[in-house]
């Protein structure tokens, strides 16, 4: 997610991140333009109808957002792309035991969410542009021009309810198949169908688009894009899920002592590639503190002990425990480093950063061994 994707902000509580992707949107648009007026283009015009495009996919993806929390859903990040969006939620594990038949209600209703959306803005856009009296040519071809962003507005919530119903995964209507396909296939199985599908579909749309409409072959990327994110996310998660700490943790660590001066840490700390310490007296863990913190401390404070500055609130896990409740718990204080213990007796360290790295090689290996496993 973060490799292909940046931080915009947040809403709601929960993280927007802009996939790079979307990049080619306002390319796109541009081009489109210039070749349909032969040669005239208005840069900020198609800004402004790239950034409309952006607010309705965002629009679409609240829908989605609030509708999950009905169902006890929690998202954590949602990934906007030119014409669709992809929502991360963090799913209680009561929600993962639901029956076939629970799961396929909960997904058309929440597939149905983002389109209502969509519609509705499309119907209270349409409203306030019929009462100002002034004729925008709500019905003139083309529906989506840079040259009439009122219409603009109307279609593009049109369009995107139309495009989120085709069966292509992670569109709402691929959510749907997925769904189905879930009455008798794992979690697991199921997706990778509807990837396979919605692969194929994409394909279809890229190479049809040059010879009808090149808005397809833009939908065929994006469905493809979002196809691949989703599958990378299901990935990750049985990661999560699967893997124990003990695989993974750091068993060959530095400590340091309350007793400890801040520049003896800092020296420490030079010499590892370490960027979180346990602070350990005797064979009790009192602490932890990171080389940031260190380094803050150093020039805010002068020369001290680690004593003074260490965080003394930390959690702990036991080496059994998932990578998913391993991630739960350094969200939630906002850490980067989690000791793992054995008969109160401190046996490993995982830190944010081990673990994304660990994290992105078993994903890697998983991978390559289903694929090995089908071919």
């Amino acid at each position: 997610m973060r490799s292909w994707s940046m931080p915009v902000g947040r809403l709601f509580g929960v993280d927007v991140r802009l996939h790079l992707t979307f990049f080619l949107l306002p390319m796109f648009i541009y081009w489109t333009e210039y070749s349909a007026n032969k040669g005239n283009a208005n840069g900020s015009r198609d800004l402004a109808l790239a950034g409309i495009i952006l607010a309705c996919v965002a629009a679409h993806e609240c829908g989605h957002m609030f509708a999950a929390r009905r169902f006890g859903l929690i998202p954590k990040a949602v990934i906007l792309l030119p014409l669709t969006g992809v929502t991360l939620y963090d799913e209680p594990r009561s929600e993962k035991s639901q029956t076939p038949a629970l799961l396929w209600q909960r997904e058309i209703r929440l597939a149905l969410a983002g389109p209502l959306v969509n519609l509705t803005l499309a119907c209270l856009a349409a409203a306030v542009i019929s009462g100002t009296g002034r004729d925008y040519e709500l019905w003139k071809w083309p529906f989506l021009s840079a040259r009439n962003l009122p219409r603009s507005l109307v279609w593009a919530n049109l369009y995107l309810a139309i495009l989120n119903l085709i069966p292509a995964y992670p569109l709402d209507g691929g959510r749907v198949l997925r769904a189905m396909f879930s009455r008798t296939l794992d979690l697991s199985a199921a997706t990778r169908r509807a990837v396979s599908i919605s692969t194929a579909i994409a394909m279809v749309l890229i190479f049809a688009g040059p010879f009808s409409d090149l808005w397809l072959t833009m939908v065929g990327v994006v469905i493809f894009f979002a196809a691949q994110l989703e599958e990378r996310a299901l990935v990750f998660q049985s990661v999560l899920d699967n893997v124990r700490l003990e695989e993974v943790m750091l068993t060959d660590f530095a400590t340091l002592s309350p007793a400890d001066t801040l520049e003896d840490a800092l020296e420490k700390a030079v010499h590892s590639l370490q960027d979180d310490f346990p602070v350990v007296r005797g064979s009790d863990m009192v602490g932890v503190i990171s080389r940031q913190r260190i380094l803050d401390a150093l020039r805010a404070e002068g020369n001290g002990y680690v004593q003074a500055v260490m965080n003394k609130i930390f959690e702990v896990s036991m080496r059994q425990e998932s990578l998913s409740s391993a991630f739960r718990k350094l969200t939630a204080r906002n850490s980067s480093i989690i000791p793992v213990v054995e008969d109160q007796r401190l046996i490993g360290i995982v830190t944010l950063q081990n673990l994304m790295h660990s994290m992105a090689l078993l994903a890697e290996s998983r991978k390559l061994q289903r694929d090995e496993t089908e071919s």
